[in-house]
């Protein structure tokens, strides 16, 4: 385990000294997030470029300290696609149609690598395997275009996507070293430090901000880790536990969904229902209600853990309290429900 402390605090190291440089650069290429509208919780210009220290500082680490087998290089390629298209969408907005072929592009990239949900286990009593077979490919490839999005999502307040993605890299770190699955620990590490080195600027009031660039990069790695690591093989267990270690980009995305289609709108279109917007709402500041969501993060983790290592029946206890818990509080924070947003604007305020 020390060659894998050795990758986080090199990781950590470079991000944290590549960051005050992007964000000079931002400032000379004029790669500002200027705030147009009350979604926007900062009112004053504030630099992007965070995420391309982000992704320098994962992609040099992964040079110095990775084999670069096929599956090491079609990470690295498939994170650059992503990388291009976040910096592109920040700075100069592309189309969605754009922007989904270039995510569905990195995602075939890091399948070609290896990155494949091959086949079912157990889901019917009497069949232990169902090869996927055909299905494998777009399969997977929504796997990882759907979890390079999640983070972007909860990208919405300082230091939320950088902390919760580092929690659930963190998580996926601890679990690896106690399943023995050797192999994701070294990408679990570059990505715990990188987003951690990058978090002291970020938290707030934030110094400099991540943009598509770092989000979408973020959710790429993490979703095609899940696979490597967990989901190369799907079985209720692998999928129970990658939702808790994601816990709360996947759970904001659903919500969002229902929200939107049970108010009629389009599910693409933004407002201000995701759970940190609920959160100030209701009257906690930024620096509370991210706060919260890392520890809610960290207790998502912590059940992942409990429930990858428990017996059957204890598990389903777990999941089945979790997601009580879930339900409730989606509810009682109206994450479900309409958004007034000029009532929640004036909470804010």
């Amino acid at each position: 385990m020390n060659e894998y402390y050795l990758v986080f605090f090199t990781a950590f190291v470079l991000s944290f000294f590549f960051t005050p440089v992007a964000r000079q650069l931002a400032f000379k290429l004029g790669i500002l997030d200027i705030p147009k509208d009350d979604r926007k919780v900062h009112k004053e210009p504030i630099p992007y470029l965070g995420g391309a220290a982000i992704y320098a500082s994962a992609i040099f680490t992964m040079l110095i300290f990775s084999d670069l087998d096929k599956t090491a290089v079609s990470i690295m390629v498939g994170g650059t696609v992503i990388f291009l298209i976040g910096l592109i969408d920040d700075i100069k907005d592309i189309s969605p149609k754009l922007k989904l072929a270039g995510q569905i592009i990195a995602a075939m990239i890091a399948v070609y690598g290896g990155a494949k949900i091959n086949y079912i286990t157990n889901p019917i009593p009497g069949y232990n395997v169902i090869y996927l077979e055909h299905f494998a490919t777009p399969i997977s490839i929504l796997w990882i275009v759907g979890i390079t999005n999640t983070i972007n999502l909860v990208d919405g307040l300082d230091g939320l996507a950088s902390g919760v993605a580092a929690i659930s890299a963190s998580t996926m770190m601890f679990m690896a070293s106690i399943s023995g699955f050797d192999y994701i620990l070294l990408e679990c590490a570059v990505i715990a430090g990188s987003s951690l080195g990058f978090l002291p600027y970020n938290f707030n009031p934030a110094k400099i901000f991540m943009g598509d660039t770092g989000a979408l990069f973020l959710g790429y790695m993490l979703a095609v880790i899940s696979i490597l690591g967990f989901l190369k093989t799907v079985t209720l267990a692998a999928i129970i536990i990658m939702v808790l270690v994601l816990g709360i980009p996947l759970f904001d995305t659903f919500f969002a969904i229902v929200r939107r289609i049970r108010n009629k709108k389009p599910i693409m279109e933004a407002d201000r229902g995701h759970v940190h917007h609920r959160l100030l709402a209701k009257g906690f500041t930024q620096r509370q209600t991210v706060l919260i969501l890392y520890i809610v993060s960290i207790l998502f983790g912590a059940a992942a853990i409990f429930f990858s290592d428990s017996e059957p029946l204890e598990g389903s206890l777990v999941i089945g309290a979790v997601s009580i818990i879930i339900v409730y509080t989606g509810k009682k924070l109206g994450f479900i429900s309409k958004v007034n947003e000029e009532e929640d604007k004036d909470q804010e305020e």
